[in-house]
């Protein structure tokens, strides 16, 4: 019954007992309990008709209320977790669960839930979202493929196994094709990431770009400046030119990070996933089924497999038996960054001034490798940008030889199929790209600098003209 409809009754009650009808009798009349018309009267005798109202249920006292200085450890904690986050000393969980765990460390009790947490940060606007669409209105330089195997973007989607394990599962697709490939790992070592990279350009082709995220294993680290890590001289020895996107902005690496979602729905979910062979598995049957598709909506009519066609360079098997640590050779690595508020930009963990910067954009650096040194130039837009305008340029501080690139001892024939690399060893104590001798076709590393200096000399005047814009 509807509470107007009660009150009515609850009036017309109070009405028949003021008239000196008795209580058995009022009962009678409107089919309720005896006890039912005692309560309404009281009420109405310590209220009047204002009493005969609902009241409400919620408790008067909140027992379980945050206190102030709880909401303001909460604020805090959110601050300083940003701030790892920002400044790279940190990990990069700034959720509710994160925040409570900073709270306990701090010996805040009792400890707020989860949930509050959360209402606490939506309350003072310090939720994830906030952040996420301020991050969202910088505009960033960015590639537009217009052929297959020109941009490959590769991405990590971390998920745990039954048993609890962590398992790092790199995804690889090609942009303008959507052909995918990838491979699971126990880990997400640098070896792990150039095993990886090395399985992706033999089955896809080395694409003219490999565009990468910032993770340790594939930048070389967070900690040391200028460190040029092992998957970035990887991509300097094949001839792609890797692209690390901006920080904590997964839009710029859209196409792959849309194809972790398909890869979970029929990798992950409902699944019994034992180890990360069985990942693998798995994951090699939804890659072949996904490359032969007819319905992608950015496809539509031709499968992925079809318009991607055979890899145009063919890495040779001998690839993955490159020495430890590779040498440096000429070529480009490339960065997508946001300009912050005092004008600098973060790359390999030092910062470097932009002048007339656009606060709202992002810009595009380019780090080029030649036999004679190198530069780092600051960019307003993308390579394939036609209004490309360079910002500044600054010499790029390295002690090593940089060794000309070569095809020699990289490529097999044009347009054949790559043959499969050899079986990945999860051996901590292995380094997956260490033999005990070179192939002929490689330049060793640790010859005399006059011999460097002949070799050089013959190739240096086409290889800085072909390295230029």
């Amino acid at each position: 019954m509807k509470s107007s409809a009660l009150f009515v009754e609850r009036k017309l009650a109070v009405h028949l007992l003021r008239k000196g009808e008795k209580v058995a009798d009022v009962a009678a009349t409107l089919d309720h309990s005896e006890v039912w018309v005692r309560k309404w009267w009281r009420r109405y005798r310590a209220e009047g008709y204002r009493g005969l109202q609902d009241h409400s249920h919620s408790p008067k006292q909140h027992g379980r209320k945050l206190k102030a200085e709880v909401v303001t450890e909460i604020c805090l904690a959110r601050t300083e977790l940003e701030a790892k986050r920002e400044l790279g000393t940190g990990l990069k969980y700034i959720g509710a669960l994160a925040i409570r765990t900073h709270l306990k460390q701090k010996g805040i009790t009792p400890l707020p839930s989860k949930a509050s947490i959360e209402r606490v940060l939506s309350r003072y606007k310090l939720t994830r979202k906030t952040n996420k669409q301020a991050m969202e209105e910088i505009q960033y330089p960015h590639l537009r493929p217009q052929q297959a195997q020109e941009l490959i973007q590769v991405d990590i989607a971390p998920h745990y196994l039954t048993g609890g394990d962590k398992v790092a599962c790199f995804n690889a697709i090609d942009v303008f094709s959507r052909y995918p490939t990838g491979y699971a790992y126990p880990q997400r070592r640098a070896q792990d990431a150039c095993h990886l990279l090395i399985r992706v350009w033999q089955e896809m082709g080395v694409s003219t770009y490999t565009q990468v995220d910032n993770e340790g294993c594939f930048s070389g680290g967070h900690t040391h400046p200028y460190v040029l890590g092992q998957a970035v001289r990887l991509a300097l020895v094949v001839g792609t030119e890797l692209v690390f996107s901006p920080f904590y902005h997964p839009q710029s690496n859209a196409h792959v990070e849309r194809f972790h979602q398909d890869y979970d729905l029929h990798v992950w979910q409902d699944t019994y996933l034992e180890d990360y062979q069985a990942v693998n598995s798995q994951g090699q049957r939804f890659y072949q089924l996904y490359r032969q598709r007819l319905d992608h909506s950015a496809i539509v009519g031709q499968s992925p497999a079809d318009l991607h066609g055979k890899p145009l360079r063919c890495l040779l098997p001998s690839i993955a038996q490159l020495p430890h640590p590779l040498p440096l050779r000429t070529g480009r690595v490339h960065f997508m960054r946001r300009v912050d508020t005092q004008g600098n930009i973060k790359i390999l963990n030092a910062m470097w001034a932009v002048p007339d910067f656009n606060p709202k954009k992002g810009v595009w650096a380019t780090l080029e490798l030649q036999t004679t040194g190198a530069f780092l130039s600051i960019y307003d837009g993308a390579p394939d940008a036609s209004d490309q305008r360079q910002l500044i340029s600054y010499p790029f501080p390295i002690t090593e030889t940089i060794l000309p690139w070569s095809a020699n001892g990289v490529f097999t024939n044009t347009n054949t199929t790559p043959r499969t690399i050899s079986q990945h060893t999860s051996n901590t104590s292995e380094a997956s790209l260490t033999i005990p001798t070179l192939t002929s076709e490689l330049v060793q590393v640790g010859q005399s600098a006059l011999h460097v200096a002949f070799s050089v000399t013959a190739h240096l005047t086409s290889r800085v003209f072909g390295t230029m814009y």
